[in-house]
């Protein structure tokens, strides 16, 4: 993941095994850094404590953010509350362009208006060489290329993500400024048992 001009994105990545349209293999969708519209009946007060735990968890066990299995996990989660249906735009986009039955003898740069989006794409013969896919917004989405899948996020993701991480940010800091305080008691707890043993042995 880096910002892009002020956006979030998934880098151009390959997928096997995801199956194919059009000659295209599809994006994994159970990956952490592929979203797709996933609604639950998690509250945002309920999301907020999860985040909290979590930056808790992560900063007991050295980890943060990215580095951390839980926390990408709970940002797939949080932000696919948001998302646009990615995994439908695709598999309709890729499959009108399967469909096209244009006779062309170089690639073409076709647009196919879609019901939630549309589709700009190149192809040669049979298969889609180039492919860029846009929500009803006209925001892009995702785009193929040289075999791989690159995904812009929409604002509304990443506006989702900073707010993530801004609770998460918090929590983690506020973890360990507890643990570093916790750690300075300790310590001086422990100077001034030495410094009673010394006194204890100078008397004696």
């Amino acid at each position: 993941m880096q910002v892009s001009g002020g956006s979030y994105i998934t880098q151009n990545r390959i997928f096997s095994g995801t199956g194919m349209i059009a000659g295209v293999s599809l994006p994994n969708y159970e990956d952490f850094f592929v979203y797709t519209k996933t609604k639950t009946k998690t509250s945002d007060s309920e999301y907020r404590k999860a985040i909290v735990e979590q930056a808790i968890k992560d900063q007991a066990a050295g980890k943060f953010q990215g580095t951390s299995e839980g926390f990408n996990e709970l940002q797939k989660k949080y932000v696919s509350e948001v998302s646009p249906d990615r995994k439908g735009i695709i598999a309709t986009g890729l499959q009108k362009a399967a469909g096209n039955n244009i006779a062309v003898a170089k690639p073409i740069d076709v647009i196919e208006l879609l019901l939630n989006g549309k589709i700009k794409y190149q192809e040669s013969g049979k298969s889609v060489k180039y492919a860029e896919f846009r929500d009803s917004n006209g925001e892009v989405v995702a785009t193929y290329s040289n075999g791989g899948w690159t995904m812009p996020h929409t604002k509304a993701e990443t506006a989702r993500q900073m707010e993530m991480c801004s609770i998460y940010n918090e929590a983690w800091r506020a973890a360990a400024q507890a643990s570093q305080s916790s750690c300075e008691v300790m310590d001086g707890y422990v100077v001034g048992i030495e410094k009673t043993e010394r006194m204890f042995n100078v008397l004696a």
